[in-house]
């Protein structure tokens, strides 16, 4: 019986093999081959121990649906999306699990129709599901196609290279796959890269696949200040998330990330939208309209993010995750271009990186702090009757804005929590309605 919780919003995902196993990818692959129809179906991999096995799993399930694998390897997840757009392919699974430890794996599964891609959410394909027949002895054909070239070229191609300044820069690719990209261009870069745990390693022995787990920038920050780096990139385990930090080891907020890449792609691009999620700075709307674009604002996910820029003639979008999609790289996300351009941004801007976050952050932000709580529905009404008096809006959970501060308080899908983020004018001020807001939840 296979275990339906592990069929999320955006993907599959769960702990192998306690959750997601051979068996189950098997009936994963015969079911989303018969959802999407294709017949020439593209895989790639992330470096985690269990991915070769499901592998193997899910490609035997697409075959007994008549289709054809074709294997692009241990690649980041950003070189399947390329794959499929760039070539004749008519869908594609990365088998990842992202961020998440080491334990855990999943498939992010992706349909085309004609030029566009379209994302498969886990819950679409659990109804799909028939249970069949795996045999791990299974022998199978599949073909290599190699991307490399093409996909370098591609990512090249959003940058002038004789704009960027010979920067020295730590990269920190988490054990995953970004060091095999990072690797493969530094010689067309006239930077100076010191790298930090470029060697895929699916045990993740130096620390968390996800940039945000605490600790996880400690060594990137020390190296920064030893090494007298001007600044650094941190990648999670698929390298789809990227995350900048400057010059003093200091991570950068990913929304101050997305107005940087914004102020470039709109220079390029006069009028065009840029989407943001719900959870964003209210700087990100602010800049956007002062250098001429339409801010897009969206709930918080991924996808909500690419749906915003797809339906509003948008140029790109960002979130808080890390997410950074391009138009014109089929609307997806990726964290090499987004490195690209940040160095070719940095550069020519000159000061140093804290000195342009600061300029870019105006607001005092506190973390997202989640909240256990019985019923979440029912807080949420409470909130919104404790502050009727400010202008509400229901995008995502429920957002209350006054002249000086807001916040925002939003359901998790997966877990009984409530998700509160506030910014405020002021460092006493944020710091006063954090006390207020915690209190009236807890109490």
């Amino acid at each position: 019986m296979i275990n339906e919780s592990i069929f999320k919003s955006y993907d599959v995902r769960g702990i192998c093999p306690s959750e997601l196993n051979e068996e189950s990818a098997f009936d994963i692959g015969r079911a989303f081959a018969r959802y999407s129809g294709a017949k020439r179906v593209v895989i790639g991999h992330d470096a985690r121990i269990s991915s070769p096995a499901l592998f193997k799993a899910i490609s035997r399930g697409i075959q007994t649906q008549g289709a054809q694998i074709y294997n692009i390897g241990q690649t980041p997840t950003e070189c399947l999306y390329f794959a499929l757009g760039n070539y004749d392919f008519d869908a594609g699974v990365m088998i990842t699990a992202s961020h998440n430890p080491k334990e855990y794996n999943g498939f992010k599964m992706i349909k085309k129709t004609g030029a566009d891609l379209e994302m498969v959410r886990g819950t679409d394909l659990l109804p799909k599901i028939e249970p069949g027949k795996f045999k791990p002895g299974d022998e199978m054909e599949t073909e290599k196609q190699d991307i490399w070239k093409d996909f370098i070229n591609h990512i090249l191609s959003f940058v002038d290279l004789s704009e960027i300044l010979p920067l020295k820069i730590v990269v920190d690719a988490s054990n995953g796959v970004a060091g095999s990209v990072i690797s493969k261009i530094q010689d067309d870069l006239p930077v100076e890269i010191i790298p930090l745990n470029f060697e895929p390693d699916g045990n993740f022995p130096n620390h968390s696949p996800n940039p945000l787990e605490a600790g996880s920038a400690d060594k990137i920050g020390e190296t920064i200040l030893k090494e007298r780096a001007d600044l650094g990139f941190m990648f999670d385990g698929d390298a789809d998330r990227i995350f900048l930090v400057d010059e003093k080891g200091q991570l950068v907020r990913a929304d101050a990330t997305l107005l940087l890449l914004a102020k470039y792609f709109l220079g390029k691009n006069p009028g065009m939208a840029v989407a943001y999620n719900a959870i964003c700075s209210k700087a990100v709307p602010e800049f956007i309209k002062k250098w001429g674009g339409t801010p897009i604002r969206t709930q918080v996910g991924f996808v909500n993010v690419r749906e915003g820029v797809m339906k509003n003639n948008g140029i790109m979008g960002g979130e808080l995750s890390g997410h950074y999609c391009f138009k014109d790289n089929y609307y997806m996300d990726s964290g090499m271009i987004s490195f690209l351009v940040l160095l070719q941004t940095l550069s020519k801007d000159q000061r140093k990186v804290s000195e342009i976050i600061a300029e870019l952050s105006p607001y005092p932000k506190g973390a997202e702090t989640n909240f256990k709580v019985a019923d979440k529905e029912k807080m949420i009404e409470k909130i919104k009757q404790e502050y009727s008096d400010g202008k509400q809006d229901f995008l995502d959970g429920v957002t209350v804005e006054y002249k000086d501060w807001w916040f925002n308080l939003r359901p998790s899908n997966t877990e009984p929590l409530l998700r509160l983020t506030i910014e405020a004018d002021t460092q006493k001020l944020l710091g006063a309605k954090q006390k207020e807001l915690t209190k009236f939840i807890t109490k």
